[in-house]
């Protein structure tokens, strides 16, 4: 359709592999085409953005808490209105945090303000093999992932044996009756399968404008808001830290690291070494 956005988004719980897919994808899209990128991440001080192999790429950052939650719905909508009306993309990329519920996008990218401006195409969840089984047993995010995904990428095959990559099949098989899934190292899968209409499209209208006042997106948001269906916080009860110094050495860093507890789900971040 002229004039609309095609969504994709990429969930998958922490360390599955979700920047290094959004990276494959940002390398195939193709140079004439307009795409945008909606970073969502749990932790107050946001990395992934940083790891994003395309400086001159638009992109949205929101930090702080899942944009499927109302922590940052309120972000996360009026994004979404700016997108619709001033960058007009042919194709949005969501990197949904590792701890999203992602069930009520599709309610979000239908509410009427946005005039049907995206559609939602797919969704990829990607899937650590290894580690899965674990996740899966321990947060609820991860089977609300897979509730609402429509493609599985089995993730780092290279460090699990078959058996394993099985398990992780009948478990997606429990929430889907025919799951299409791919089996991968570095979430490489074949994207022109999913990308076409975006990729081989040669027409469309970029002057489509959405005149919607700021009254009226206030009063959209907060019936979203007061909809007893939104989520109100994360499934699962995780919290955050950040932080940031200078002057650390990589034996101080070293010590640092074994002072971490048992109950740290992830870390990240970027270390610059000594020279």
């Amino acid at each position: 359709m002229s004039g609309t956005t095609a969504v994709y988004l990429i969930s998958g719980f922490l360390g599955s592999g979700k920047t290094t897919f959004l990276n494959r994808i940002i390398h195939s899209f193709p140079s004439n085409r307009k795409l945008m990128i909606l970073m969502n991440e749990f932790g107050e001080m946001g990395v992934d953005g940083s790891l994003v192999e395309n400086d001159d790429l638009a992109m949205l950052e929101i930090s702080k808490g899942s944009i499927f939650c109302v922590c940052v719905k309120t972000d996360f909508i009026k994004g979404l209105m700016n997108i619709a009306q001033n960058t007009r993309p042919d194709a949005l990329i969501i990197e949904a945090t590792g701890v999203a519920n992602p069930s009520d996008l599709k309610r979000d990218l239908k509410l009427s303000i946005f005039q049907d401006r995206f559609q939602l195409r797919e969704q990829f969840c990607i899937i650590d093999a290894g580690n899965f089984k674990d996740a899966y047993d321990t947060f609820t995010s991860v089977e609300k992932q897979i509730e609402s995904a429509t493609v599985f990428i089995i993730n780092k095959v290279d460090e699990a044996d078959a058996g394993v990559i099985q398990k992780v099949k009948k478990i997606v098989e429990r929430h889907h009756p025919n799951p299409e899934f791919y089996e991968t190292t570095y979430a490489d899968i074949p994207l022109a399968k999913y990308l076409p209409d975006v990729i081989m499209a040669e027409t469309r209208d970029e002057h489509r404008t959405i005149p919607v006042s700021e009254q009226a997106l206030e009063a959209a948001i907060d019936k979203l808001l007061q909809d007893p269906g939104t989520s109100m916080t994360p499934p699962d009860r995780l919290v955050s830290g950040s932080f940031a110094w200078k002057g650390m050495d990589c034996s101080q860093f070293e010590e640092m690291m074994k002072l971490i507890p048992d109950g740290m789900v992830r870390a990240k971040g970027v270390f610059e070494t000594c020279t």
